[in-house]
């Protein structure tokens, strides 16, 4: 069969990975761009951005938006991935019903 490059259970596996990925990276991608004080440990901060800055909230909020941004390109990843597995559960359900 053409296509067919995983099987069933690897499919499965990866359509429910990515089912999860894009759950959680969108919901991070949503806690960073409305500045969740929260993961200010997981925001590249380095004492240039709150020191020799003249309006330091700025500065923190755009790497928030831009660790924000990066979750949705990942999660948006995790959709192409999830695709990918359905596509190949669906060619392995077409394959069962060949025959010989």
């Amino acid at each position: 069969m053409r296509g067919l490059i995983c099987g069933p259970k690897l499919a499965a596996c990866g359509l429910v990975l990515s089912t999860w990925g894009v759950i959680m990276l969108a919901m991070l991608g949503i806690f960073f761009t409305t500045h969740s004080a929260v993961l200010i440990e997981d925001v590249p901060v380095t004492d240039e951005d709150i020191h020799q800055d003249t309006n330091p909230p700025q500065r923190i909020y755009a790497l928030y938006n831009k660790v924000g941004y990066n979750c949705f390109i990942a999660a948006a990843i995790y959709v192409l991935f999830g695709a990918f597995s359905c596509c190949q559960m669906r060619l392995n359900k077409q394959k069962e019903y060949l025959v010989h």
